[in-house]
């Protein structure tokens, strides 16, 4: 999966990630001075806090490969266990003097991992989307259903069209002015669609249903 290619710049041929200690070790030379000013400690503080922060969302998965010093991942365990607001917020304040003590390259193996982790989930969320899209356009027309067969024949044609007839007959309200209902044939037309959109044929077949012969 691509990753979005980080901010900052080149010097002498090496490049210099926006925030990284380099890069303010450069702006501050470029100041007249190589001690860093309050204002630019301050920001560096606040940033590597909410990188700290951030971390506690990421998953196990990408975070087990970082291998983050026992002291910080500690810490991080402890923080969620913490329900007092002000003790929530010492020890975040805690967890951001952890963060500065890293090296640039497990910082920046840390950034890497919530980008990958974004960006994960905002690709599931778009194939959620389609497949909910792909499913609605499947029971309403049958062209359609000749589409999705066209653009991934490794569907099981005859399960795929049993499925939609019988979510169509399910969706006829019961009684006039009822609104339609939504059986078993319509959450396992989901499945298989988000199955194959997400390139996972194997999960996508599910359990022989009546075929609803009208």
């Amino acid at each position: 999966m691509s990753r979005k290619p980080k901010k900052g710049y080149f010097v002498r041929g090496h490049f210099v990630a926006e925030g990284s200690e380099l890069d303010l070790e450069l702006k501050a030379e470029l100041k007249g001075t190589t001690e860093q000013s309050k204002t630019d400690l301050k920001r560096e503080s606040a940033a590597l806090q909410k990188l700290g922060e951030d971390l506690l969302t990421l998953r196990a998965d990408l975070m087990e490969p970082l291998g983050l010093p026992d002291k910080l991942a500690d810490a991080l365990d402890e923080v969620r266990r913490i329900t007092n607001f002000e003790g929530r917020r010492r020890q975040m304040q805690f967890i951001g003097k952890l963060m500065r003590q890293l090296d640039e390259e497990t910082l920046a193996a840390v950034r890497a991992a919530l980008d990958e982790q974004r960006e994960g989930s905002a690709a599931q969320t778009l194939v959620l989307h389609q497949a909910e899209q792909w499913r609605e356009r499947l029971i309403a027309h049958d062209d359609d259903v000749g589409d999705w067969l066209n653009a991934h024949p490794a569907t099981d044609s005859q399960q795929l069209r049993a499925l939609v007839r019988q979510a169509r007959k399910d969706a006829v309200p019961e009684k006039p002015g009822l609104a339609p209902r939504h059986g078993r044939a319509y959450r396992e037309i989901f499945q298989l669609v988000r199955a194959a959109l997400s390139g996972d044929d194997d999960t996508a077949q599910s359990d022989d249903i009546d075929d609803g012969n009208d």
